[in-house]
């Protein structure tokens, strides 16, 4: 019954094992406290994929927020947004760029907490993504913040630890170059 038991145990963690991951639901680790997020594969199954692929190799880790975007900082652009902003490569992208994915073909947009990739041209979307302060229609499809009106690819939503992304957003810039990078100790599935 013992063995029994035993083999019904290891079975199942091989088959867990075997299923890869699975979850949707992510803990992003800093030194100033955890972000919890969600992905949606469901809706833009490129950029989950690409994110879910940086993680699994544990690209992120030690990795840094480096740039947030306030009102404050940003007097130049007619066009102002919120947003806090990683390096999380921290040389270089590990995999080629991806298809860009609008907010028009997921039906997400950016509100308060949406995760979504950076990018500068469409089609160089890569591994630096953002967070959302506050709604940031203008970085949706149709908005102006990029000449392009193609905006960026939504991809997530912050659960919980708002107040974490809110500390990092007001850290001390130079521009919007945080004086004090906030360091990333990795991406984890919940």
């Amino acid at each position: 019954m013992k063995s029994m038991l035993s083999a019904l145990i290891c079975c199942s963690l091989f088959i867990l094992s075997c299923q890869g991951d699975q979850t949707n639901v992510y803990t992003i680790k800093t030194e100033l406290g955890d972000i919890q997020i969600e992905v949606y594969p469901d809706k833009a199954p490129i950029t989950v994929a690409n994110f879910k692929r940086y993680i699994d190799q544990a690209k992120f880790e030690g990795a840094y927020f480096y740039r947030v975007v306030r009102m404050d900082n940003q007097p130049v652009s007619p066009i102002k947004i919120e947003v806090i902003q990683g390096d999380f490569t921290g040389k270089e992208y590990y995999f080629p760029v991806i298809e860009h994915e609008t907010t028009e073909k997921t039906g997400l947009s950016h509100k308060d907490g949406t995760v979504s990739m950076g990018r500068f041209a469409v089609g160089t979307t890569a591994a630096e993504f953002f967070i959302c302060i506050n709604d940031q229609p203008e970085l949706d499809f149709g908005g102006k913040r990029n000449p392009d009106g193609q905006g960026f690819a939504a991809f997530g939503q912050v659960l919980d630890g708002m107040d974490v992304v809110r500390k990092i957003q007001a850290g001390e810039t130079d521009k919007q170059t945080l004086i004090k990078k906030i360091k990333i100790n990795g991406i984890y599935p919940n």
